[in-house]
């Protein structure tokens, strides 16, 4: 018996001298380690030596009582020098603190780290947005942006992403857009994040956005897009640089005129930029309150649609602010735009209509798709007339650039499409100033009477198409509208009379 015991004894002694052998390795490892940052503590500020102080305490709290169990000479060698290294910290602490200038509250304003912040909105229903303020690193083509020493970092919202356009509610249109992330740091000491060195200083704030959704149409261009960027870019006077992801040359080119009025320096295609940009601030995401709107409630400097009507007019040299009425008396003429359309939501007896229009007194000019593509040409024709009529889409958009208290009438096709289109242009008329007014076309004026019998639900239950997912193919797509000449000619009646005196 007690031959087996030493024998079981005598195996287990070299395993126990391997396992301590390693330990002392490991440990002898962790000395080093604390020796290095023993020194680094000594470049560090007060504020942040503390903290590191207590994190260090703390570890060595949780090895002491293991190492202790060790009964060794190497072992106690080290729990002592790690005991001499812990207090040394303190008492290095104290004669910092002995050094320090008498106005401790100045010392200690000078010698603090400076840190970030990053705020985002997530519970707006058109657009999320993050500002950022501190050490700022955008690297475009990796999409990212770095905000070093975050006040308000935690592991758990380290890396957060957005998607920086303003139809959030879409989803497929959203998938389009390029992810951009915010990845934060911790305070130093505590960051083990190496960003990117800046390539590239910048001493103007950052806007990052996307024009990657449906900003081709002139409707989402302005509802989407310029409009939103007017509430977050334009508190800035032109000192802010223009960042844009999903980078559309032929946007840029054709908005050019505004962006260069809401920036003084070149947009940078986010996506292809190779350079780390530092910024003092950044907004990734834009603000946005409604369709083809401003809430100045929410607007940081209580910007209005009528400001932003008066911004464009700026931009384009336009020179009629406001519409006054017109005396039949004097033979001048109101004057009114026709805005048409081709393919689909067509008026096919336009030349009878623009007659019935000339027959009532106005001074009617006709703006075919090819005429607004040139947004200088097109802002100048509406500016100078007192009236726009269009079939609801995209071309009425053009309404922003109607004089103040200019009147719009929007056409709106059959299927039961009157509160959408009211949604889209007749909610917005009033805060940008101008008159609305609708004419709806009826079951006789649409050209679906030729394509399904009248009993066909296109015609006894429009709603239902729209449940069943046709209502875009249906009734924007598959219609044109042949007007009642006689029933426009009386709703115009009314207009002209609003808009002239005797």
């Amino acid at each position: 018996m007690r031959g087996d015991e030493e024998a079981r004894e005598n195996e287990a002694a070299p395993r126990e001298r391997r396992q301590k052998g390693r330990t002392v390795a490991h440990y002898c490892h962790m000395l080093r380690a604390f020796e290095f940052w023993h020194r680094k503590c000594m470049h560090l500020s007060f504020q942040a030596f503390c903290h590191f102080k207590l994190r260090l305490y703390s570890a060595y709290k949780t090895l002491l009582p293991w190492l202790s169990a060790v009964k060794e000479t190497g072992f106690e060698k080290i729990t002592n020098e790690m005991v001499h290294r812990v207090s040394s910290l303190g008492l290095d602490s104290a004669r910092r603190q002995q050094q320090q200038s008498p106005d401790a509250e100045s010392a200690k304003h000078v010698s603090a780290p400076s840190m970030s912040e990053v705020t985002c909105n997530w519970s707006n229903r058109h657009s999320d947005t993050c500002k950022m303020e501190g050490d700022l690193r955008i690297h475009g083509m990796a999409g990212t942006v770095y905000v070093l020493s975050s006040s308000n970092f935690r592991p758990n919202n380290s890396t957060i992403t957005i998607r920086p356009y303003t139809r959030k509610w879409e989803q497929e249109t959203m998938l389009r857009i390029r992810e951009v992330s915010i990845r934060s740091t911790a305070p130093e000491p505590f960051s083990f994040v190496i960003p990117p060195k800046c390539t590239v200083r910048h001493d103007v704030p950052a806007v990052v956005f996307s024009t990657g959704g449906c900003g081709t149409n002139f409707f989402h261009a302005m509802t989407d897009l310029i409009v939103p960027l007017y509430i977050t870019a334009r508190e800035h006077n032109g000192h802010v640089q223009l960042l844009v992801a999903d980078y559309q040359p032929e946007w840029v080119a054709k908005f050019r005129p505004i962006l260069t009025a809401l920036s003084i320096y070149p947009v940078i295609d986010f996506d292809a930029d190779t350079a780390v940009r530092c910024f003092p601030s950044a907004h990734v995401g834009l603000e946005s309150h409604r369709i083809l709107g401003i809430n100045p409630a929410l607007s940081r400097n209580s910007y209005t649609m009528m400001g932003f009507r008066d911004f464009l007019r700026d931009v384009f040299s336009l020179r009629r602010p406001w519409a006054t009425p017109v005396s039949r008396s004097s033979g001048q003429k109101p004057r009114l735009v026709f805005v048409l359309r081709r393919h689909s939501r067509e008026v096919t007896n336009e030349v009878d209509a623009i007659a019935a229009l000339a027959g009532l007194g106005f001074e009617v000019v006709v703006a075919g798709p090819e005429d607004v593509r040139d947004m200088a040409k097109i802002a100048g024709v509406v500016n100078s007339c007192d009236v726009m009529v269009g079939v609801h889409g995209a071309g009425l958009t053009n309404m922003v650039f109607l004089p103040h208290n200019g009147t719009i009438v929007q056409i709106i096709p059959w299927g039961n499409l009157k509160y959408p289109c009211r949604f889209d242009f007749g909610d917005p008329a009033p805060d940008m100033g101008l008159r609305y007014v609708e004419y709806e076309a009826n079951a006789e004026e649409t050209t679906l009477k030729y394509k399904y019998p009248r009993d066909h639900p296109v015609f006894t239950d429009p709603i239902s198409i729209e449940r069943s997912g046709k209502l875009w193919e249906t009734f924007l797509e598959g219609q044109n509208v042949t007007l009642d000449i006689d029933r426009f000619r009386e709703a115009m009646q009314q207009v002209y009379n609003s808009i002239t005196t005797e």
